[in-house]
């Protein structure tokens, strides 16, 4: 513990460095008394650390050392600078732990990348606490060359072309302003802007992207965390949206799931079916979505799509009826 301790102590300095005893213990979450112990072990082992005196005084590293860690390149230091983000301190337990190993990969990075893979990581968002999905689907696909083209775009702050397949409707060509990119239970998102208005595009659903030479107009500075819950919010909350109240096979479940936006309430029915209060982008969207499930589902409420859903049924009968 200690010797974990020391290294965030070194890199502490290294990366800030003058910081008096007060400010080091509130870093370190120990002591005065435990640094200035610590200050003393690392001089005899060989640590060039010295104290300045005086109001301004503190505590320094001699100009020019520095800790080392090899093997890590620009693009493996952003993907571990990455899994730090969002609430990614929170996992196992870990916290104090991350944050000591992603001081020692800054350090470790070039002085000319440094800043960039700081800055560059701030643009990706790991499992925020959201309600948008809550379950967890299999993980998106998506091509290796449409990925690298958006990841690119997003670290470069370089217009973005994506051809985006959205729900219901034929694929087409779009130009967006690409602002961060959310991974939320293994499905990954997009956020950008398109003509100045907000945009949020499902990884898997773009067939295709290129990154343009002109810049992004978005803020240099990005919260994305906060972008994220602002936009979960408006979209749970559009006009359009139908919750509806269903029965499931629990052996359908997922594929119900897989349709919807968000699912409010889950309990078991009485005769072994799943009661499931379901939110789906649109009445046109919930009647197609239950419409595959056939006879293994069936909607309870509202009555407006029950009834939609007979008459398209009654159609199909008639349709398909015996030949007179």
């Amino acid at each position: 513990m200690r010797a974990d301790r020391l290294v965030s102590l070194v890199l502490l300095l290294r990366r800030r460095g003058r910081l008096t005893a007060d400010t080091l213990a509130r870093e370190l979450d120990v002591s005065t008394r435990t640094v200035l112990r610590d200050i003393e072990a690392l001089s005899a082992a060989g640590v060039p650390v010295y104290a300045e005196r005086g109001r301004h005084g503190g505590f320094a590293l001699l100009p020019g050392f520095r800790t080392e860690l090899t093997g890590l390149n620009h693009d493996e230091a952003l993907a571990l600078l990455a899994a730090g983000s969002g609430r990614g301190e929170q996992v196992f337990g870990l916290g104090s732990q991350l944050a000591s190993a992603m001081r020692k990969v800054l350090d470790a990075l070039p002085e000319s990348h440094r800043a960039t893979a700081s800055d560059a990581a701030r643009r990706f968002l790991v499992d925020p606490d959201t309600d948008l999905l809550s379950r967890r689907p299999a993980a998106d696909e998506i091509p290796d060359t449409t990925m690298i083209e958006i990841r690119r775009a997003v670290l470069a702050g370089h217009k973005l072309r994506i051809h985006y397949e959205a729900t219901g409707q034929t694929p087409r060509w779009r130009t967006v302003d690409p602002i961060g990119l959310v991974t939320v239970r293994d499905r990954g998102y997009l956020l950008a802007t398109r003509s100045g208005a907000d945009r949020t595009y499902r990884l898997s659903r773009v067939l295709a992207a290129e990154e343009l030479p002109e810049a992004a107009q978005r803020p240099n500075q990005v919260d994305l965390d906060r972008i994220w819950q602002e936009r979960s919010t408006q979209f749970l909350s559009g006009s359009d949206h139908l919750t509806v109240l269903v029965r499931v096979k629990p052996a359908r479940r997922e594929d119900l799931l897989d349709t919807a936006l968000a699912v409010r309430a889950e309990e078991p029915d009485a005769d072994g079916w799943l009661r499931l209060k379901v939110t789906f982008q649109d009445s046109r969207h919930a009647e197609w979505a239950l419409w595959q499930l056939a006879t293994d589902a069936e909607a309870l409420t509202p009555q407006s799509l029950r009834t939609a859903l007979r008459n398209r049924a009654e159609a199909i009968a008639t349709r398909y009826g015996a030949p007179s």
